[in-house]
């Protein structure tokens, strides 16, 4: 094999997976079709999970220092405000930070793991039998060929990777277009008075403001038409009554909201993740951060696939896992996409607005509040397990711990599972038979779930297994739940990969 794993697409989600690897010790190929990273954003914000699943590798603060924070966010641009301050989380607010800031931060990381990031290659096709796959494709030298274990295709909505998989990308065609253009502007007080739906504006740290404009005139033109300056520049005064004085772009686009999504995120040793995985408006901002989850999901298990621990049928767990958040995704971006697109058609003007003001007034109610911001944050998303405890597969919280000065996000810095046992029952058989992939910890609080005794949390934060106060310790239970996850004691003794000591 030249490499373990290479990923198409040097993306957040692409660099996020690469560094997920690494800190595994898989060997990772990152190849990119652009010639060079750019400065472009298409998006803006990181929502509170992906903050999370930041501070669980340790890095957050990187990120948190280049951007600022906002305790709310908005559904289909509703009057009424999601509070995503008043979510159990540590880190309650959208986190404003430039896409091209948010890759740049995640390729020091990459770099910083030793990983390989190629530019100016275009994978184009591959082949795959059972034992890995033949990638091929352009570089800057011509054709060239890698061999891997698995190939990732992170590589966006028109995924070379998925096509060549054979993979069906079943959805809808747009019926719709916005535009956006990045400005510098002079009339900043007519920016201060703007409201419409069909606007939103946003400061960005480079001094610039991003616009972002549905015309009613313009939202049926293709989203593969190339936007002018003087088209935008009338658009903003029909819709707003004023040019706000911007100057030449910084950048223009258009996008629609063609929503599609992956019949299947896994083909044999070929896996989807981000773009290439779904596609959809970006209602509430919801597609860079669910690439990163996809991301964070997947990258634990292919390195438990190639460490040679992986519990069977646990890569198929992704699709399983996976394919159910990117339907809720595609689904409520459409019903967003649908009260803005309706909106701006005058036939239905007056029905759409009373219906906004009723789901204003909805939001007004805690617990829908509270239930559309854990949708719209990822904070809400858990994978059950039928016949489980109702916490398998939520999110662990941040605790404080205390058999050492730090919180379970510190726990999982390295990237391994994390135990907590909170009665002194199981640490000793843990840290004994699963050494060399779970980090334990003793004590702690348990304000969360005052009877649960012990815990295991993935490395992706998420609970795989608990002991309740009222189910007696049992060591070959206990081996038992957690070898389903972490795979068999015996085999944490081997300290090289099965295919080393084969070579």
């Amino acid at each position: 094999m030249d490499t373990d794993v290479v990923i198409s697409g040097a993306g957040p989600t692409g660099l996020l997976l690469g560094t997920e690897l690494a800190l595994a010790g898989v060997r990772v190929r990152i190849l990119e079709r652009q010639k060079k990273r750019h400065d472009q954003s298409r998006a803006l914000t990181l929502h509170p999970r992906s903050v999370e699943i930041l501070d669980l590798r340790g890095i957050a603060d990187r990120f948190l220092a280049l951007g600022h924070t906002v305790p709310s966010w908005h559904f289909a641009g509703l009057s009424r405000r999601l509070d995503f301050s008043a979510l159990d989380t540590r880190h309650g607010y959208t986190l404003f930070l430039e896409q091209a800031r948010t890759e740049r931060l995640l390729e020091e990381r990459a770099r910083e793991l030793g990983i390989e990031i190629s530019y100016g290659h275009e994978v184009v096709s591959l082949t795959q039998d059972g034992d890995g796959v033949d990638v091929t494709g352009v570089g800057p030298d011509g054709d060239f060929a890698l061999r891997a274990a698995y190939l990732v295709g992170c590589d966006g909505g028109r995924s070379p990777v998925r096509e060549s998989a054979g993979i069906g990308f079943p959805g809808s065609d747009g019926t719709m277009s916005a535009m956006l253009g990045d400005f510098a502007v002079t009339d900043k007080e007519a920016i201060a008075a703007a409201g419409q739906v069909s606007l939103l504006i946003v400061p960005l740290t480079s001094g610039l403001t991003r616009f972002v404009l549905t015309d009613p005139k313009r939202m049926r033109v293709p989203a593969t038409e190339p936007v002018t300056f003087e088209e935008f520049r009338e658009a903003l005064v029909d819709v707003a009554g004023t040019s706000f004085g911007i100057a030449e772009p910084h950048w223009l686009s258009r996008f629609g909201n063609a929503t599609r999504l992956a019949e299947t995120y896994r083909a044999g040793r070929v896996f989807l993740a981000g773009d290439a995985a779904h596609i959809h408006f970006p209602a509430a901002g919801q597609g860079l951060n669910t690439g990163l989850q996809d991301a964070m999901n997947l990258g634990w298990k292919l390195a438990a696939d190639l460490n040679g621990w992986a519990p069977p049928g646990l890569l198929d767990t992704y699709h399983g896992e996976r394919f159910p958040v990117g339907e809720l995704v595609t689904d409520n971006t459409q019903v967003q996409t649908l009260l803005l697109e309706l909106t701006l058609v005058p036939d239905y003007q007056r029905p759409v607005t009373a219906l906004r003001e009723l789901l204003d007034s909805l939001l007004e109610i805690p617990e829908v509040n509270t239930r559309l911001a854990g949708l719209v944050s990822a904070l809400a998303t858990s994978y059950p397990s039928p016949g489980a405890d109702p916490l398998v597969g939520t999110r662990m919280p941040d605790l404080s711990l205390a058999s050492a000065d730090r919180r379970v996000s510190e726990l999982m810095h390295s990237g391994k599972f994390g135990y907590v046992d909170f009665t002194g029952d199981g640490a000793a058989q843990v840290a004994d038979g699963w050494e060399d992939r779970v980090t334990v910890a003793t004590g702690g609080d348990r304000s969360w779930a005052e009877d649960v005794s012990e815990v295991l949390v993935r490395p992706d934060g998420h609970i795989a297994w608990v002991r309740r106060e009222n189910d007696p310790p049992d060591a070959a239970v206990r081996e038992a739940r957690i070898s389903a996850w972490a795979g068999t004691p015996e085999r944490a003794a081997m300290k090289v990969r099965p295919r080393e000591a084969a070579l």
